[in-house]
């Protein structure tokens, strides 16, 4: 006989997965559910199961849980650390607990680090371990970052970071290992293609395990903590409320353009308008002011970087972009606050006397190093930029845009999304005559014949 069919619900926007888990009997387990559940409901139904229990491993700071809408809409069993203090009904597990899933068995395991409140969850047949759902404890190649609770209490979580993997090291190789943070996470996994493993095999391959004590495991820990997206501090506490349930989803209502006016002539408490088109739309002609965060599946992650929580946000998009898209990304990160989407575009915007601007768009050739400012992070400028070229991450551009040399005239990153995004973000802060190059730093090398730089 085989094992209960664990299946994973990847976000590649965000790096993460959730997990849907056959009981045998039409039930089902969901364990880290987002709030946007559409790739999770249609893995259910396609194999006609209705989640009868929604396990959270910790208060999530990347994305808000998905658990109070199973509730709601399923009935499902909310199961979650009871040292989280989350205010809303929900099965609180401490260590040891076990919660008896009919056949199956969910045994809790206090692992503290990621977060203060963290559970890992042993699933169980009979007294077998089949796998472990990690969440931010033990993951493939790494251990998540440990300084989104506190940073004061940055060191002292990596040491139960430390402990806490040891103990997940206790249970037999053959474990499987189902973590919640992967590639593409800011949560501090490394890039790679897969997403689950085993105990064997990460005791075998993590370059995190190969550490020789505590003290070595939290150096190596402490130094792989790049920035992280400032929405991060907000959606713990969020979380721990508990997000409002979403039913049938999120919708882009329509807004005129005169409705924009309105909404856009408040001040300080004015509307936003995030444009959503691709790069080359944007480039042609935007709304003086947009920011420009081109819909791909980093959507989330860049919106809730660069875009205000507590401003309205009013969308621009093309005809065959799908607004629901749009909708459920911004919600999944808490981003509530989209009032709608323009109707008409940039032709009815222009007609109503929304000025509107172009951005001018360069190749790796027309563009000197010292002219550049490259806005990736810095991960990936250590691996590789061009000389002489300015730096500054993006999701630092909002409070660090004085700091960004007179001599630029053109932004990049890797592709150009990135940088548009950077663009639209100058032009907000009164910078004018801002390109943005098409292609990266190879495409650039290439183009110039010179080698790119690789010191700090």
């Amino acid at each position: 006989m085989g094992g209960p069919t664990v299946v994973p619900v990847v976000d590649e926007g965000l790096g993460n997965s959730a997990y849907l888990v056959d009981l045998g009997d039409g039930r089902a387990l969901a364990v880290d559910a987002s709030r946007d559940l559409r790739t999770l409901r249609d893995a259910a139904a396609r194999r006609s199961l209705m989640v009868a229990y929604a396990a959270d491993t910790h208060l999530h700071a990347d994305f808000l849980s998905g658990a109070l809408d199973l509730a709601t809409s399923d009935g499902a069993t909310v199961l979650a650390s009871a040292a989280g203090g989350r205010e809303f009904d929900h099965v609180g597990l401490g260590d040891g607990d076990e919660v008896n899933l009919g056949g199956l068995r969910l045994r809790a395991l206090v692992t503290p680090g990621h977060t203060d409140e963290h559970l890992a969850y042993l699933l169980l047949d009979g007294g077998a371990p089949l796998g472990v759902f990690s969440g931010g404890s033990l993951i493939v190649g790494a251990a998540a970052r440990t300084d989104l609770v506190d940073p004061a209490l940055t060191e002292e979580l990596a040491r139960s970071q430390y402990r806490s993997v040891q103990r997940l090291l206790t249970l037999p190789d053959d474990v499987a290992l189902w973590p919640t943070h992967g590639a593409g996470s800011f949560c501090s996994a490394p890039p790679g293609a897969e997403r689950t493993s085993s105990i064997g095999h990460e005791r075998a391959t993590n370059p995190l395990l190969q550490a020789g004590d505590e003290d070595a495991f939290v150096a190596a820990l402490l130094a792989s903590l790049g920035t992280y997206p400032t929405y991060f501090d907000r959606l713990g506490e969020l979380n721990r409320r508990g997000p409002a349930p979403l039913g049938a989803g999120p919708l882009l209502a329509p807004v005129t353009p005169d409705e924009a006016l309105h909404l856009l002539n408040r001040g300080a408490h004015g509307a936003v308008i995030v444009d959503v088109r691709p790069v080359e739309a944007f480039a042609a002609a935007h709304i003086s002011g947009s920011v420009s965060i081109q819909l791909r599946d980093a959507f989330a992650t860049w919106l809730g970087w660069v875009a205000p929580h507590d401003r309205p946000l009013l969308v621009v998009r093309e005809a065959d972009q799908d607004p629901a898209e749009v909708a459920w990304q911004a919600a999944k990160v808490g981003y509530d606050n989209i009032v709608g989407e323009l109707t008409g575009g940039i032709t009815a915007a222009a007609a109503a006397g929304l000025p509107t601007s172009s951005t001018r768009l360069v190749g790796p050739g027309d563009v000197r190093g010292s002219e550049l400012l490259d806005v990736r992070q810095t991960a990936e400028t250590e691996a590789g930029h061009v000389p002489g070229a300015a730096h500054v991450e993006l999701g630092d551009l909002s409070a660090g845009a004085a700091r960004v040399p007179a001599a630029v005239s053109a932004v990049m990153c890797g592709h150009g999304e990135r940088a548009m995004t950077a663009a639209s973000m100058l032009e907000r802060s009164g910078r004018t005559g801002i390109a943005v190059l098409i292609g990266g730093p190879d495409e650039w090398a290439d183009a110039h014949g010179t080698p790119l730089d690789s010191s700090a």
